[in-house]
């Protein structure tokens, strides 16, 4: 049985969803105002696998992202480039699919913007503000923390304390209570605003993640995810306006991911160790290399970034596409190896139970390489047969439905046309026409086609070329 731990409960609780084998996802997406670091596809990529086991488990999950295309930094950033704010976010909204496209991330169900559920947000506002959970004050309306008892739960910051200035939500407008939260803000001068039945201006950060979920997921859903940073203020204030506008519990299971951290330290611009996806891409990083470092860390610890890491997992990913492709080239005789089929039963069942565990991805990896170790002794003694071939790349194809990480296709899979030129390739690097072996080379990099030359032979990659940002 999958069991999570529940940051509402503080402990590992069995998951069971709200319908039978079927998961309603909510997962913190991006504030888009500057390209996604890679602590965000920290974030990012935990929501990712949790969503993949899930459906490795059998469960149809519908997931949802959110996407925040206007608050405090959106503006800011719209202004201070003098664009309308559609068109200073829908760069980065573009970055951001492009991102998670080159790191295998798999699309949301739904990925709303902010900007087209003002409807929703008004709704929910108006029913606050009739049931006196919220306040207009100078033309702003507040949530009324005092009047929902439970809030604290999630973040367990008592009431008392988050009236203090220092656990405040911070914004710019007057309010009665210093812990009470902007629902919807003023319009002021030179920001963008929408008139509404509860006046001109624009919404808060904290309404907008409730009236998007609740769109799509309903009043009640089964995970809320995101980054351990958002548990207070942002998503201690969603359970009070969500659970005070229906009367209903928001979310059964809420997870957080903890942060990522570079050579120790947290990372900063101004310490020059900031890195997004482009930069690494630049510095000639795999991005199927970038995504086994960020999920190789249990998602509940601080994972440490460095160059050293990354090179490490660089090493371990090519462990697995080396006995990849030596099964996949290999012509093995016909027959079957029950041992084999014993291995990788093992294998799948420490595989799962590591990730049952709260998604224990070191006992999950652990089980790959394991069973990859006991495999090759068979491979050496010429004792594996063209069945456990199959059931060997069937076991790496469903783990790799979970982790991502690996090449989708083999190279038989490949265009005969393209198999020719890898071919043609090969025979002029052995009478050492290097010119023409570049020349090939190169031209297969132009159809979006990446060779990596091994001991055991070449290897092949597709991607993009314009997503390599050179």
């Amino acid at each position: 049985m999958l069991k999570l731990y529940n940051t509402l409960s503080r402990k590992k609780e069995t998951f069971y969803p709200i319908e039978k084998w079927v998961v309603r996802l909510y997962t913190c997406g991006p504030t888009v105002y500057d390209f996604a670091h890679i602590g965000n596809f920290r974030s990012y990529i935990f929501g990712d696998l949790l969503k993949r086991y899930l459906k490795y488990l059998g469960y149809k999950v519908i997931h949802v992202m959110n996407i925040t295309d206007v608050d405090d930094k959106t503006i800011a950033g719209a202004r201070d480039n003098n664009l309308p704010l559609h068109q200073f976010t829908d760069k980065y909204i573009e970055a951001f699919l492009k991102d998670i496209k080159i790191l295998n991330i798999q699309e949301p169900d739904f990925m709303p913007r902010a900007t087209e559920h003002l409807d929703e947000m008004i709704k929910i506002i108006k029913v606050l503000l009739d049931k006196g959970f919220a306040y207009k004050k100078d033309g702003s309306v507040y949530f009324r923390i005092s009047s929902f008892p439970k809030y604290g739960e999630l973040s367990q910051i008592p009431i008392a304390d988050s009236k203090t200035s220092r656990l405040a939500d911070s914004d710019e407008y007057g309010k009665e209570n210093v812990a009470d939260f902007a629902l919807w803000k003023l319009k002021k001068e030179n920001e963008p605003y929408w008139d509404t039945e509860i006046g001109a201006g624009r919404p808060g950060w904290h309404i907008e993640c409730s009236a998007m979920s609740m769109k799509y997921l309903g009043e009640t859903f089964d995970v809320h995810a995101g980054g351990n940073d958002l548990i207070f203020p942002h998503h201690e204030n969603e359970i009070a306006q969500s659970e005070s506008f229906s009367g209903k519990k928001f979310v059964n299971f809420w997870l957080h991911c903890s942060h990522l951290i570079v050579n120790g330290e947290k990372m900063s611009k101004s310490k020059g160790n900031f890195y997004t996806l482009r930069d690494l891409l630049s510095m000639g990083f795999d991005p199927m290399d970038i995504r086994f470092l960020l999920i190789s860390t249990h998602y509940r610890n601080v994972l440490n970034f460095t160059f050293e890491s990354l090179n490490q997992a660089n090493a371990s990913l090519k462990r697995i596409k080396d006995f990849l492709y030596e099964i996949d080239t290999k012509k093995f005789p016909e027959g079957e190896n029950p041992e084999i089929k014993e291995i990788i039963n093992k294998a799948k069942n420490k595989f799962e139970k590591g990730l049952n565990d709260d998604l224990n991805i070191s006992i999950a990896l652990t089980a790959i390489f394991e069973s990859i170790t006991e495999i090759y002794k068979f491979i050496n003694f010429n004792h594996l047969f063209e069945e456990d071939k199959k059931n060997i790349k069937n076991f790496l194809s469903s783990i790799n439905n979970v982790l991502g990480i690996l090449p989708e296709k083999s190279i038989h899979e490949l265009p005969e046309h393209i198999i020719s030129k890898i071919k043609e390739r090969e025979e002029a690097r052995k009478k050492k026409d290097f010119e023409k072996a570049d020349a090939i080379r190169d031209e297969l990099f132009s159809m979006g086609i990446i060779l990596e030359d091994a001991k055991d032979g070449v290897r092949w990659k597709i991607i993009k070329k314009e997503d390599l940002y050179l």
